[in-house]
C-alpha cells in the first residue's frame, strides 16, 4: 500500500498531521492543509544520530525504511540501519464503540527497538513538536512551558499567546487556541525542553518542545518507548452561539486529567487497537477483498478526523463534521449522508450524534422552509446555515437532496435499534420532508444536488432515485410508529413512482441521467438503500442492467460520475459497486480504485474528486465523505450487528430544542 498522504495524528480537523512522502524523512510532516506542522524524530545509535521522521536542515542521515502498514487505528513504519531494527507506531485509539476513547483528542507515538546483529547498542530517542502545531500561521507567536503537575508524566506545552478561542472560521484554517501537549513517563525521559530548537525554521516553529527518551542498552529483547501528543482546544465547538466543550471534558476533565488518563491506558489500549484493527480488516477483507480492506482502512481515520465530538448541556454527544476543502461547512447534509455508512456500522450512538444538532436547528422556528436544511454554518461556528441563500431565500438550496437525506438515516437508525422513537422526536419534521418529496421528489425541478460541482440539472434521475427511496424509508417509519394507514399510503406512492421511473428513465442497456435526455447516463447510486432497508422498491434487473453498463463504461482509474465529464467521486463508485451484491461486479467497480490510490502524483489525504483516465485528483482533500466506503459493511448483516451491538455510551436521552 502507497497512500498518497500517510495519516499520523489524526484526531479532528485541526489536530490532524500527515506525510506526503513515501518516505518518513522524505520532507516535513503537515497538516491536511498541505501547511507545516512539523513533527520531527531521531534515533542515536551508540552516538551517531539517523532521522526516523522529518527532513530537518542539515540534519542526520535517514535510517533506512524498510516498509510501512496503515490500519484502521494505527500507522506503522519499519526501519533498519547500525545494527538495530525499529517499529515507528503511530496510534489514535479511534475505538468506535466506546466514544469516552475515540473522543480523545490523543495519538500515542511508540518507537520499539531490537538489536538485529546480535549485539547490544546504545540508544536514545529524540521527539520534537514544532509550535506551528498551535497556530494558524507560523508568524503568530507562541509560548512553549514545562508542565510540572501532572503525576508520574514529564509534560510539555505550548500554545498561541493570543488564545483566540473559536474566533476563527473557515476551510484553510488551523486552531490557534488552545495547547498541544508533548508528554511521556518520567522514568524514561532523559530531557524535556521547551524552547527554541536548533533547525526548525519560522517564528512559529522555531518555538518547540522536545523529548529525548532513554532506552539503555538494546539487545536481541525488544525495548519499547513512548510518548503522547495530545491537543486541549478548551472549546471546540460554537453551536447556535454557546461555546461547547470537547466530549471528553464533558465531567470537568482538565487536560492533566486527560493525560493521566491516556497514560494509565496506554498498555491495555495497544492491545484494544491491535485486536480491532485485525478483526476490522478481516471483516473488510471476507466482505469486499484485500484492495476494499486496504480503502477502508486507510478511509477509517480521515472520516473520524474530519469532524468533533462535543457535549450537549446534559453531557450527552454531539458530532459536528467539517466539508474539508470543498467550503468549509459544519454539519452539511449531502457530506454527512456519505459519511453517514462509517458511523452507522459502529451504532445508534455515533449515527445520531452528528444527526441531532442538525435537526435542533431543523426544528426551530430559525427554518422556516418545506425541505431540510443544507448545514449548520462554517466550521466551528454551528450557527445556522451559510451556503447558497443561507436562511432567507430558497435560491441555491437543495430541498429534494438534503429532505431524502434525514429521511433515509433515519429509517437506517430505527432498523438498527428495531423502533422509530429517535424519529419520534422530529415526526413534525420528517413528515413535512416526506410530503414535500411526495409533490417534488420524483421529477425533480431544476435544482442542486450533492454534485453541485457540475451546476443544476433538472429531471435528475439519481436524484429521483433517492426521493423514492427516501418515500419509502418514510412508510417504514411509519410502519415502526404503528401507523399503517400512512406506511401503506407512502410504500404504494413509492412502489408506484419505482415503477414510472424504470419506465421514463430507460435509455436500451442502461437508465439515463435525465428523464429528458436520451443517451445520457449517470451513476445511480442512491439505489442502495432499496436494498439495505428492505424496502422492495426497484427490480433486481434494473441493478443488473445499470451494473453491465458500467463495467463496459469504466476507465483504467474508475467510472466516471456520469457522462458529462471523466470524473468520479470515490463515495458514491464504492456505494454503486454495492448494487448488485456480486462480488465480481464489486472488485471490477473498486480496484481501479485502489490502482488510483496507490498511483496518484497528488499527495494529500484521500481525495472523493478525481479523474478516471488519469490519476489526478480535481478537487476536495481529507473530507469526512471517505466513510461512504463502510456501505458495503451495510449488507453484511451480521457484522453490523456484531459491532452496532458494542455501542458502550448507548446515549439515546436527547431531545429537540424547546
Amino acid at each position: 500500500m502507497r497512500p498518497p498522504s500517510v495519516p499520523l495524528v489524526a484526531c479532528d480537523p485541526y489536530f490532524s498531521i500527515w506525510s506526503q512522502q513515501d518516505n518518513l524523512t522524505d520532507g516535513p510532516t503537515t497538516h491536511w492543509t498541505g501547511k507545516p506542522h512539523r513533527l520531527e524524530c531521531s534515533v542515536k545509535i551508540d552516538g551517531e544520530a539517523f532521522q526516523l521522521m522529518g527532513k530537518p536542515v542539515n540534519g542526520p542521515a535517514p535510517l533506512k525504511q524498510t516498509g510501512l502498514s496503515v490500519m484502521p487505528t494505527r500507522t506503522m513504519y519499519h526501519f533498519a540501519g547500525g545494527g538495530i531494527a525499529l517499529d515507528l507506531t503511530f496510534m489514535t485509539p479511534a475505538l468506535p464503540g466506546d466514544l469516552e476513547m475515540l473522543s480523545r483528542p490523543v495519538t500515542y507515538v511508540t518507537c520499539a527497538a531490537v538489536a538485529s546483529d546480535g549485539r547490544k547498542h546504545a540508544l536514545t530517542l529524540d521527539f520534537l513538536a514544532s509550535g506551528e502545531l498551535a497556530v494558524n500561521t507560523p508568524d503568530q507567536a507562541v509560548k512553549p512551558e514545562v508542565v510540572s503537575d501532572v503525576e508520574g508524566l514529564s509534560v510539555l506545552r505550548v500554545g498561541s499567546v493570543a488564545q483566540n478561542v473559536l474566533g476563527k472560521a473557515g476551510d484553510d484554517v488551523r486552531i490557534d487556541w488552545g495547547f498541544l501537549y508533548l508528554a511521556a513517563p518520567k522514568a524514561t525521559v532523559r530531557e524535556a525542553v521547551a524552547g527554541p530548537q536548533p533547525g526548525v525554521a519560522g517564528p512559529g516553529g522555531e518555538t518547540s518542545v522536545r523529548m529525548s527518551l532513554d532506552y539503555g542498552q538494546v539487545g536481541t529483547a525488544r525495548v519499547s518507548r513512548w510518548l503522547m501528543l495530545a491537543y486541549d482546544d478548551l472549546f471546540s465547538i460554537q453551536y447556535m452561539k454557546s461555546n461547547l466543550r470537547p466530549y471528553w471534558r464533558r465531567n470537568g476533565w482538565e487536560a492533566a486529567d486527560l493525560l493521566k488518563a491516556s497514560a494509565k491506558d496506554y498498555l491495555a489500549l495497544n492491545k484494544r487497537c491491535a485486536a480491532f484493527d485485525e478483526e476490522l480488516s478481516a471483516d473488510l477483507r471476507k466482505a469486499g477483498g484485500e484492495a476494499y480492506a486496504q480503502i477502508g482502512s486507510l478511509a477509517y481515520r480521515q472520516c473520524f478526523a474530519a469532524g468533533k465530538f462535543v457535549a450537549d448541556a446534559k453531557g450527552q454527544p454531539l458530532q459536528f463534521c467539517k466539508e474539508n476543502h470543498s467550503n468549509g461547512c459544519i454539519s452539511t447534509s449531502d457530506v454527512f449522508y456519505p459519511m453517514s455508512p462509517q458511523f452507522l456500522f459502529f451504532g445508534p450512538t455515533l449515527a445520531k450524534s452528528f444527526v441531532v444538532p442538525f435537526m435542533n436547528y431543523a426544528a426551530s422556528a430559525r427554518w422556516h422552509f418545506p425541505f431540510a436544511p443544507h448545514d449548520l454554518g462554517t466550521y466551528p461556528h454551528a450557527n445556522g446555515q451559510r451556503y447558497g441563500g443561507g436562511e432567507r431565500t430558497e435560491d441555491n438550496q437543495m430541498p429534494v437532496e438534503e429532505s431524502g437525506n434525514l429521511l433515509i438515516l433515519f429509517a437506517a437508525i430505527a432498523q438498527m435499534e428495531g423502533n422509530a422513537n429517535f424519529a419520534g422526536l422530529y415526526w413534525t419534521q420528517l413528515t413535512q420532508w416526506a410530503e414535500y418529496l411526495k409533490t417534488k421528489g420524483f421529477d425533480p425541478e431544476n435544482q442542486l444536488c450533492t454534485d453541485d460541482f457540475a451546476g443544476h440539472l433538472a429531471h435528475n434521475v439519481n436524484l429521483s432515485a433517492k426521493a423514492i427511496c427516501a418515500l419509502g424509508a418514510y412508510a417504514k417509519l411509519c410502519k415502526l410508529r404503528g401507523e399503517p394507514a400512512k406506511a401503506d399510503e407512502y410504500s404504494k406512492l413509492a412502489k408506484g413512482c419505482a415503477e414510472r421511473w424504470v419506465k421514463e428513465s430507460d435509455d436500451g442497456d442502461h437508465f439515463r441521467l435525465a428523464f429528458d435526455r436520451p443517451d445520457s447516463w449517470s451513476q445511480k447510486y442512491n439505489l442502495v438503500w432499496d436494498r439495505i432497508l428492505g424496502l422492495g422498491l426497484f427490480p433486481d434487473a434494473v441493478r443488473s442492467k445499470e451494473m453491465a453498463f458500467y463495467r463496459k463504461t469504466q476507465n483504467p482509474y474508475g467510472l466516471p460520475l456520469d457522462n458529462r465529464k471523466d470524473y468520479t467521486k470515490l463515495d458514491w463508485l464504492l456505494w454503486t459497486a454495492t448494487l448488485t451484491q456480486d462480488r465480481s461486479d464489486f472488485d471490477a467497480l473498486v480496484s481501479p480504485v485502489l490502482r488510483f490510490i496507490q498511483e496518484t502524483p497528488d499527495r494529500s489525504p484521500l481525495t472523493d474528486w478525481y479523474e478516471t483516465k488519469v490519476p489526478r485528483k480535481t478537487g476536495f482533500t481529507a473530507r469526512p465523505v471517505v466513510g461512504g466506503v463502510f456501505l458495503q459493511m451495510l449488507y453484511q448483516k451480521e457484522a453490523w450487528k456484531k459491532y452496532a451491538g458494542r455501542d458502550l455510551t448507548k446515549a439515546s436521552a436527547w431531545a429537540p430544542m424547546p
